[in-house]
């Protein structure tokens, strides 16, 4: 595949355009029957395996966490994601668009991300009905002792 391919394929696919990479373990939490099928599909597609479930007793690169506003504290989601994935991973937060039933304000996932100790991206849209933020762990601060 060309450059220019590549490229194309970062702007079409969404789980491309997030970083999922080929190899990688993604877990995922939160699964529900209003989960975007094919945002899951073209993850699958991009790490090329299966995403895990909770029940994964291993360290994963990535976490893919469904939030709605009625899941319960969003910072304690969060916190919980982080002990599943190894030092430097990034957690995909998708939470239900505006106007979508348990949508989250993007101050709510600001907010939570920092009191977890993690660094958020803008969010960017991943399908019809969900928003997914990028946080990332940070890695100087897990390494100094």
């Amino acid at each position: 595949m060309s450059a220019t391919a590549d490229h194309a394929e970062e702007r079409t696919n969404p789980a491309a355009r997030l970083g999922f990479q080929p190899g990688q373990v993604v877990q995922e939490i939160g699964y529900d029957d209003d989960v975007d099928q094919e945002l899951r599909e073209a993850v699958e597609e991009a790490i090329g395996s299966d995403l895990v479930d909770e029940e994964y007793d291993d360290v994963a690169d990535a976490v893919v966490l469904w939030f709605r506003d009625d899941d319960g504290d969003l910072t304690d989601a969060l916190v919980d994601a982080t002990t599943y994935i190894e030092e430097g991973g990034a957690i995909l937060l998708l939470t239900p668009k505006t106007g979508r039933s348990g949508y989250v304000e993007p101050s709510d996932i600001s907010e939570a991300a920092t009191t977890a100790g993690l660094t958020a991206s803008k969010s960017v849209s991943v399908g019809k009905d969900w928003s997914g933020s990028r946080l990332a762990t940070p890695k100087a601060a897990k390494s100094k002792r």
